[in-house]
């Protein structure tokens, strides 16, 4: 039996310099999952949208499929969007299962990611004691997901060293990275880096980057861009996903199945 194929679900933006990034993790995943059918299809903005990668796959004879979101922190996207697109989409696909796997972090892996940025970006390891860290993601309405920045940066904090991290968001939330860098320097550290906690060149990680050179941060880290570490978590996402049986007459919200009727 050929394992199911797997959907990259991305936010989309309008620039080109997010869909070539998702591409080239795209690349990076099929090296790490041989046999797997690897599409991207994409929210808003940029081709193929999801419907319109699900209805490839169909085309192709694939009947099952696992979507993983390429997103950081479970909020609005993850718990409502996807799902409605999922949904609509395999509707009009008889026979199509698709189940949306978790989305990618919290991870260890996107840690040793971030942290590796950091290091490609001129952050030497003898200079963690003295270096505070911004955590600077996207930002979210999402309660939830700003609890969960919050407690990757004490994380981080706690395990590696760093004299303070503390989190920034570029919309929807405070603090912004320009002033979670002031409240670093008013707590004493010597030296500040900026690690956006985001997957793609855009928008918000423009603003994060901006925000980073208005306050002068000695150091700032690229996003995290199609990182093997990266591709890592999104193979292990589809595995777990893959591992349990699809359970039909659950809820699609609950067990993460959207099987399509006929008629």
């Amino acid at each position: 039996m050929s394992r199911p194929a797997l959907l990259l679900v991305a936010h989309g933006s309008r620039g080109p310099r997010h869909a070539a990034t998702v591409g080239a993790l795209a690349a990076r995943v099929r090296s790490a999952l041989p046999g797997v059918r690897v599409r991207v299809g994409h929210l808003d903005f940029d081709a193929p949208s999801v419907p319109d990668a699900l209805a490839r796959l169909y085309g192709e004879g694939v009947r099952e499929a696992v979507a993983v979101p390429l997103l950081l922190t479970r909020a609005f996207h993850a718990k409502t969007d996807i799902p409605a697109v999922l949904t609509e989409a395999t509707r009009h696909l008889p026979g199509m299962e698709v189940r949306q796997a978790d989305v990618l972090g919290p991870h260890t892996l996107l840690v040793t990611a971030l942290e590796r940025r950091l290091r490609q970006a001129g952050l030497r390891p003898e200079d963690t004691s003295s270096t505070g860290v911004v955590l600077a993601s996207a930002g979210s309405s999402d309660p939830e997901a700003i609890a969960v920045i919050a407690e990757i940066a004490r994380e981080w904090r706690r395990t590696t060293g760093w004299c303070a991290v503390r989190p920034a968001f570029a919309s929807a939330a405070l603090p912004r990275t320009a002033e979670a860098v002031h409240a670093l320097r008013a707590d004493g550290a010597r030296r500040v880096a900026v690690a956006p906690y985001v997957l793609a060149p855009g928008r918000l990680p423009d603003r994060i980057a901006a925000g980073a050179h208005e306050s002068g941060a000695e150091v700032l880290a690229p996003v995290l861009g199609a990182a093997p570490e990266l591709a890592r978590v999104v193979a292990q996402r589809y595995t777990e996903a893959t591992a349990s049986r699809f359970r039909a007459g659950s809820p699609p919200a609950e067990a993460g199945l959207l099987a399509a009727t006929a008629g």
